[in-house]
């Protein structure tokens, strides 16, 4: 498959898609918390990963690290474009109201919000650690393929791995265990932000 991808075979490319797609576009959504950036870092990532084919090492394993290496790169783009866009926004006088579709989007505003948990959770790591938590525990990658991914050294995602689940913990169990104080909140977001750490946490002892 490598040898193929860096010749630029194109139903070779199309097999790499159809298996790494999903695997790309859930990794984009738990770094971006977005339902359309993600996709739009999906799409840049395969993009990148045709015009930079030729870079992929012809020795290896499988091509997931390496896609979900360009998406990391992608979806940290992403969302500093998203906080320039928002900053105008909030320069920009109000839009008008429009009718509320409750019984219509519940369903929608429930999702969004679970996925907003997440993302809460995710973005009070830094970034480095964010990555690595992303990959190794929502990606399911081994130390060494996140570090590929990275293109950092093994012992670094180790390190930050650690650090990650240190402080996922923390938030799991609650204000009273943290360390660091942190912005006061409703009690339900950071219920529900708490859950969401608990959850990385059983997920990487699977």
């Amino acid at each position: 498959m490598r040898a193929r991808v860096r010749a630029g075979d194109r139903a070779a490319f199309a097999d790499l898609y159809d298996q790494n797609a999903r695997a790309v576009y859930t990794h984009a959504l738990r770094l971006t918390g977005n339902w359309s950036e993600a996709e739009e870092v999906m799409s840049e990532t395969f993009l990148g990963a045709w015009r930079t084919r030729e870079t992929v090492d012809p020795e290896g394993g499988s091509l997931t690290p390496w896609l979900l290496g360009i998406a990391t790169h992608k979806a940290h783009n992403a969302n500093r474009g998203l906080r320039r866009r928002l900053a105008f926004l909030a320069r920009s006088p109000e839009p008008r109201s429009v009718e509320d579709f409750a019984d219509e989007t519940a369903g929608r505003i429930d999702d969004t919000r679970r996925l907003a948990s997440v993302h809460a959770a995710l973005r009070r790591l830094n970034r480095p650690d964010r990555e690595v938590i992303a990959l190794c525990v929502g990606a399911g990658l081994d130390y060494r393929q996140a570090a590929e991914a990275l293109g950092i050294p093994v012992g670094t995602v180790r390190s930050r791995l650690s650090r990650a689940r240190a402080r996922l913990a923390r938030y799991s169990a609650g204000p009273a265990a943290r360390e660091d104080a942190e912005p006061r909140g409703r009690r339900g977001e950071k219920e529900s932000e708490a859950a969401i750490a608990a959850l990385f946490l059983r997920e990487e002892t699977r």
